[in-house]
């Protein structure tokens, strides 16, 4: 049964990085980006997340479960930083 979610929980690892490094160039390469646009973001990821009515399969639910993390993780370390 391990082996079965160790796969899940790398794909979730590898999404979630590579968003927050995503993040992290959009950030520092465009200096009109604000929290308030990534917080935009993630309003529509809720509800991208929330339109799941024919189901999306388990690597689709992971990327958008880690993909949300990232974004809520970033913006919380960001606005952090100006507290």
């Amino acid at each position: 049964m391990a082996v079965s979610i160790e796969w899940q929980d790398k794909k979730y690892g590898e999404i979630f990085d590579e968003e927050l490094r995503g993040l992290e160039r959009r950030r520092s390469g465009d200096p009109r980006c604000t929290v308030e646009d990534l917080e935009g973001v993630l309003r529509h990821l809720y509800v991208m997340d929330g339109a799941d009515w024919y189901g999306r399969g388990d690597v689709q639910d992971i990327t958008m479960a880690a993909t949300i993390a990232a974004y809520e993780h970033f913006i919380t370390q960001w606005k952090a930083e100006n507290a």
